[in-house]
């Protein structure tokens, strides 16, 4: 991805990377345009598949180092919540 101030722009190859993974960044110009792509691709992974968008969420979560959501505290059942007792 190339960026010159609050323009954005992909490679044909780039699109097509994305493009394999459900995300459709043709004609992304600007940062808002690729919040939107991403939007419409969460979104539809939620309706189309739940169980894979939770754990692409707690993988983001893992690897920030923060707790994953409240919603998906069901999903972490092995996971110790913070200051819960038996922690080392």
């Amino acid at each position: 991805m190339l960026r010159a101030g609050n323009a954005v722009r992909f490679t044909p190859n780039e699109v097509e990377d994305y493009r394999s993974l459900g995300i459709d960044f043709a004609g992304t110009r600007t940062q808002d345009d690729i919040e939107q792509a991403l939007s419409r691709w969460a979104q539809t992974l939620a309706d189309e598949r739940p169980d894979l968008l939770d754990k692409i969420v707690l993988e983001m979560a893992k690897a920030r180092g923060v707790r994953p959501p409240p919603s998906l505290d069901r999903v972490v059942s092995d996971v110790p919540s913070a200051g819960s007792p038996g922690q080392s």
